[in-house]
């Protein structure tokens, strides 16, 4: 209860207490108010989000090969710095989902069992099944 208390005076615009100063000179390490869940969801996106990357390289290769994309072009769309904007938006998207435990859940499971992008892709629609709304 004092942490959904806490989260409320925090989204709420409330003022946070001053830090604790332990006498050692250093700042406290900041409590992680997250609930499990959140906790969970957002390690779950943190690794998509690295798997939703590599899948992009992945299909921007198959383009190179198919003649589709000229190396000039997948050298930019690839390059380090492109891969990871994309894994920073992606997480910042998925963390920013309210999720419930079954959701959560399949993100878990689809990450664990599906190694290839096709067979992962297909199995994150599972995210959406009437199980996820509580449904039968």
């Amino acid at each position: 209860m004092k942490t959904l208390a806490l989260v409320l005076l925090v989204a709420c615009g409330g003022t946070q207490p001053a830090p604790v100063n332990n006498g050692s000179g250093t700042d406290p390490t900041p409590t992680d108010t997250r609930t499990a869940i959140e906790r969970r969801r957002d390690t779950a996106c943190e690794k998509l989000a690295a798997r939703n990357t590599a899948c992009a390289v992945a299909d921007a290769k198959n383009d190179l090969a198919a003649g589709k994309v000229t190396q000039k072009q997948f050298d930019a769309d690839t390059s380090q710095q492109v891969q990871a904007k994309l894994s920073q938006k992606f997480r910042e998207k998925c963390e920013a989902q309210h999720l419930n435990s079954y959701q959560v859940r399949v993100y878990e499971v689809c990450m664990r069992e599906e190694t290839e992008c096709d067979p992962l892709l297909a199995c994150l629609t599972h995210v959406n099944d009437p199980a996820a709304s509580g449904g039968k």
